[in-house]
């Protein structure tokens, strides 16, 4: 079991399902909450109201008081998010993040690629975030209705992507093809680095071609990681919504 805690992402949590929710924890000054009570009751799920404090000392970061109890978050296989890219009438797209660290990001990244209508999310099993509570709260609850598997060897996992004729992009800030005029239309694999180094270089090499966000300004040396990310996935979206040539 682990804490989930923020509304947003107890509601989502009791949205999708995937989940088992041992029961909800309630500050007693929290307010707006009727619609969360009632979620929970329609998924039988207890609900306790405690003191704040009491949350306070499960949880340092800001919890809106709402804190559940819930299982651990379950990972897909590869093989399962390919499945769900074939069940899909749209060509499949694919976020998959190299080594990137920060929470925040990640939650980011997740909540964007649930919008865009992403088919799943790939991780490296190490020297990587993983789907943390945090994560969670920082994606709003957006990563409990997403499909994210964790891969031994991310470099061998784009590899095997294009015998399933996947093109694999890597965002990186010196190339010289500029996203918006790569065709993302059919299926695609979106590669973000991380924060710090961005791609590494055998993940580089394992891409199809290395794109990058044109910038008017000399003085930004780069983008976040999450909102590089986040303006590549939405041109992905944005090709594919209007169905014309990039």
């Amino acid at each position: 079991m682990e804490l989930l805690y923020g509304r947003n992402a107890v509601i989502e949590a009791l949205r999708a399902g995937r989940r088992h929710i041992q029961r909800i924890l309630l500050a007693d000054t929290a307010h707006g909450v009727d619609a969360l009570i009632g979620l929970a009751r329609s998924h039988r799920v207890p609900v306790e109201h405690v003191q704040r404090h009491q949350l306070d000392r499960l949880i340092d970061s800001h919890h809106q008081g709402v804190v559940a109890e819930a299982d651990t978050f379950a990972y897909v296989t590869l093989d399962a998010l390919l499945e769900r890219g074939a069940a899909d009438a749209a060509p499949p797209l694919l976020l998959a993040l190299d080594s990137l660290q920060d929470p925040q990001n990640f939650g980011t990244l997740l909540r964007t690629a649930l919008a865009v209508g992403a088919d799943g999310v790939l991780l490296p099993e190490h020297r990587a975030v993983s789907v943390t509570p945090a994560v969670s709260n920082a994606s709003a609850g957006a990563v409990e209705h997403l499909a994210v598997a964790r891969v031994t060897n991310l470099v061998r996992t784009l590899r095997q992507l294009k015998t399933h004729e996947m093109w694999v992009y890597g965002l990186a800030l010196e190339a010289r093809q500029p996203l918006w005029s790569t065709d993302l239309r059919g299926p695609v694999v979106l590669v973000v680095g991380s924060e710090g180094s961005g791609l590494g270089r055998l993940v580089r090499e394992a891409c199809d071609a290395l794109i990058s966000i044109p910038m008017a300004s000399s003085s930004i040396q780069s983008l976040n990681a999450s909102v590089a990310g986040s303006l590549a996935l939405y041109e992905v979206f944005r090709q594919r919504t209007l169905r014309g040539p990039p």
